[in-house]
């Protein structure tokens, strides 16, 4: 893989610098600095995408441990991200609906005619 993960960054370091200082290893695809969707500060780490598995190898070899604008950074091969299955608060959490979630009522619950089963109009019971 020829994406890089790099942590460790000082907080003033840009897109630009990053993709600036691994540039020397080869072709640099890609920089970002992750920034805070809320207060678009840098979060402290980034990524930096080769256009080859060497010129990557050869940058994590060589920028490791090593003095980044100001900081010490880590430089390790970045991991896949695995797929969001809509969890958190927006996606429900991977709550599940047939269980008492909202919609039909769940089927633990009587399956969306109350706790008795029976309609209370009615003065039917379960």
């Amino acid at each position: 893989m020829s994406k890089l993960f790099i942590g460790g960054l000082a907080w003033h370091t840009t897109d630009d610098a990053l993709r600036q200082g691994f540039e020397r290893f080869g072709q640099v695809e890609e920089a970002i600095v992750v920034k805070d969707r809320d207060t678009n500060r840098s979060r402290g780490f980034g990524f930096v995408r080769f256009s080859t598995d060497a010129d990557a190898d050869a940058a994590m070899d060589a920028m490791n441990n090593q003095e980044f604008d100001g900081r010490t950074i880590r430089v390790d091969k970045a991991s896949e991200r695995a797929p969001r299955n809509n969890g958190g608060f927006h996606g429900r959490g991977g709550y599940n609906q047939s269980e008492g979630g909202p919609g039909n009522g769940g089927q633990r619950y009587g399956g969306g005619q109350g706790y008795g089963g029976g309609s209370w109009r009615n003065g039917e019971s379960a």
